[in-house]
C-alpha cells in the first residue's frame, strides 16, 4: 500500500502518529458541512444526544453548544479516536461529556436514550449498514432524529479508489434503509457542491 492510501485509510479507523494528524485534519476540514447541516436541525435544551463515529470530538463540542444543559455521548471504534475526544472535551468530560469506544453495529445504550443521533462523515465506514440504522433507530427516544450528514453521496465516488475499506451510497439508497429500519418523515437536503442532510425520526 502506498503512503498516500495508508495515510487515507486512516478515515476509517485512525491509529498511531498518522491517525492523530488525521483526526485534526477531519475536525478542521468537517467543520463547514456540520456547521451547515446541524443548523438544520430544531434543537431543544437538555437533550441527550449521541455522536457515532466521534472522531477528535469536535461534533461533540458543537452539539453542546446547540442545546443547553444538554448530554452528549460519542462512539468510535478507533481508541485513538476515543482518546483525542476525551482530550478534545477534557473540561466536560464525566460531566456532560461521555466517550466509548465501539462499534454502530452493537450500541452500547439502552433502548430509548437519546433524542438526537448524529453521524458525520462515516457511514461510508458502518458493517452492515441497514443493521447499523436499526441499531440507531433502537437507542432513540420516540420521536427522535437521526441526522447523517455525507459529502459522498455517490455509489461511484472517486473517494472508495483512495480509501480503504470505503463504500458511498447515494441519497435515496439511504433514504430507503432509513424507512426499512422503521424511520418516518425521511428527507434529504442538498446544498452544492455535495453537502448532503439526510434523516429520519423515529415513530
Amino acid at each position: 500500500m502506498g503512503i498516500f492510501k495508508k495515510f487515507f485509510t486512516n478515515c476509517a479507523h485512525p491509529k498511531g502518529k498518522m491517525g492523530r494528524i488525521m483526526l485534526t485534519m477531519m475536525n478542521l476540514s468537517h467543520a463547514p458541512i456540520t456547521n451547515w447541516g446541524l443548523k438544520l436541525i430544531n434543537f431543544q435544551d437538555r437533550w441527550t444526544m449521541l455522536d457515532i463515529g466521534c472522531g477528535g470530538g469536535a461534533t461533540i463540542k458543537r452539539l453542546l453548544k446547540h442545546s443547553k444543559d444538554s448530554q452528549v455521548y460519542g462512539i468510535d471504534i478507533s481508541q485513538e479516536s476515543v482518546a483525542k475526544s476525551k482530550n478534545n472535551c477534557i473540561d466536560m468530560l464525566d460531566k456532560q461529556v461521555f466517550v466509548n469506544q465501539g462499534s454502530a453495529e452493537m450500541l452500547p445504550y439502552e433502548t430509548g436514550k437519546f433524542d438526537l443521533v448524529t453521524a458525520v462523515e462515516t457511514i461510508y465506514f458502518w458493517p452492515n449498514l441497514q443493521s447499523c440504522f436499526k441499531e440507531v433507530y433502537r437507542v432513540l427516544k420516540t420521536g427522535g432524529r437521526f441526522a447523517i450528514i455525507v459529502e459522498a453521496a455517490d455509489q461511484d465516488s472517486m473517494w472508495t479508489n483512495i480509501v480503504e475499506g470505503m463504500t458511498t451510497y447515494s441519497s435515496d439508497q439511504i433514504l430507503t434503509m432509513l424507512r426499512n429500519a422503521g424511520f418516518i418523515q425521511t428527507e434529504t437536503h442538498q446544498k452544492k457542491p455535495m453537502y448532503n442532510f439526510i434523516t429520519g425520526v423515529k415513530a
